[in-house]
C-alpha cells in the first residue's frame, strides 16, 4: 500500500479547517495516510478544535505566523510519504480524489507536481492551472488572454477530460513527489504568501520534472480564506512575490518594467474607480473597499515597498 503524508497550513480558518479534516476522515481508504497539520499561531482556536476533534493527527504549533512556505517546509521535513498532498485548509476533498491523483502519479514516473480540478462550492469551475508569469501575464488582464489564447494560456474557459501538462498549477490542492522534492529542494521561504508554488514548479520543470493538472481529481475550495482576513496585507504580499519571482528568474530590466508598469496600472485603475465612487456618492461599498485597496498598495509603492505593510 502506498504511503501518502497530508500537508495542511493553517492561520485563523478554523471552521474551514474542521470541514477539511472531516473530508479526509470520510474519504480514508485505498492508501496509508498521515495528515499533519501546522498553525501559524491561529487566534481562533484552531489548535484547541484540532487536538479535542482529531488527535489521530499530527499537529505542530507555530509561535508566529511564518508565512505558508517556512510552514509547509516544517511540515515535509518530517513528513514520511512516498507522495506528499498539500491542501489549503479551505479545502473539502472529493471521494477518490486521492486515489486518482496516485494512479496518475504511479503510471507517469516523469511528474514531480500534479493538481486538482478546483471547484466552487456550486460545483462550477475554478482555475486550476497558471502560466509562469511574464510580462504579458502580469500586465494585461488573464481571462482575456485565456479566452482569446487558450493554446498558449489554459484556465477553466477550457474543458478538460484528460491529464494536461501546464506551467504550473494553483497550490490550494497539489500531489507533489518525494524524489522530485529531493532533487529540486523544498519550498523558496523568501515567499510569504503566493507564488510559492510557481517557484517550485518551475524548479520542478528546469530539473527536468513534468507538471501536470489532473481534471479528474476534483476539490470543493473555499477560495482565499485566510487572505480574507486582512486583503489590503494580502494584496501587499502577492505583490511582493510577483516582484520576488522576476527578481529570480527574469532579471533586473523585466522587473523594472514590471514594478513601473503595475504601478502606472495601479494609478489609472484608482482614478477609474474614484470616478466611480464620486459618481455614485461613495454608496456603493466594493467600490469603496477596491479603492482603499489601490490606495493603500500605491501607498506601499512610494514607500519602497517595506516587508512590514504586508502580513509579515
Amino acid at each position: 500500500m502506498i504511503y501518502i503524508s497530508i500537508i495542511i497550513v493553517n492561520w485563523n480558518t478554523k471552521d474551514y479547517l474542521i470541514k477539511c479534516l472531516k473530508s479526509l476522515v470520510r474519504i480514508r481508504g485505498g492508501s496509508s495516510q498521515e495528515v499533519i497539520i501546522i498553525d501559524n499561531a491561529s487566534q481562533d482556536e484552531s489548535v484547541r478544535a484540532v487536538r479535542e476533534s482529531f488527535p489521530q493527527f499530527i499537529l505542530i504549533e507555530n509561535p508566529k505566523n511564518l508565512g505558508f512556505a517556512k510552514a509547509v517546509n516544517k511540515g515535509l521535513k518530517i513528513a514520511k510519504g512516498e507522495y506528499i498532498l498539500l491542501l489549503n485548509p479551505d479545502i473539502e476533498i472529493k471521494d477518490n480524489t486521492i486515489e486518482k491523483f496516485i494512479s496518475f502519479m504511479e503510471a507517469y514516473q516523469d511528474v514531480g507536481i500534479a493538481g486538482a480540478q478546483l471547484l466552487n462550492d456550486d460545483g462550477s469551475k475554478q482555475n486550476s492551472i497558471a502560466n509562469f508569469p511574464s510580462l504579458v501575464t502580469e500586465l494585461f488582464n488573464k481571462s482575456l488572454l485565456r479566452w482569446f489564447f487558450p493554446k498558449y494560456f489554459p484556465g477553466k474557459e477550457q474543458e478538460y477530460t484528460e491529464p494536461i501538462e501546464v506551467d504550473s498549477v494553483i497550490g490550494a490542492c497539489m500531489m507533489v513527489r518525494r524524489k522530485a522534492i529531493e532533487d529540486v529542494g523544498l519550498l523558496d521561504e523568501d515567499y510569504f504568501l503566493f507564488f510559492e508554488e510557481t517557484d517550485w514548479c518551475y524548479r520542478m520543470k528546469k530539473a527536468g520534472w513534468k507538471v501536470y493538472h489532473v481534471p479528474q481529481a476534483q476539490v470543493f475550495h473555499f477560495q482565499g480564506k485566510s487572505a480574507e482576513k486582512d486583503k489590503k496585507k494580502a494584496k501587499v504580499e502577492y505583490y511582493h512575490s510577483r516582484y520576488l519571482f522576476f527578481k529570480k528568474y527574469k532579471g533586473y530590466w523585466q522587473f523594472i518594467i514590471l514594478r513601473v508598469g503595475l504601478l502606472l496600472k495601479l494609478v489609472i485603475e484608482f482614478l477609474f474607480m474614484g470616478i466611480g465612487c464620486i459618481m455614485t456618492g461613495f454608496k456603493v461599498k466594493r467600490w469603496k473597499t477596491q479603492l482603499s485597496n489601490y490606495a493603500y498598495l500605491f501607498w506601499w509603492h512610494m514607500k519602497g515597498c517595506p516587508e512590514e505593510m504586508g502580513l509579515k
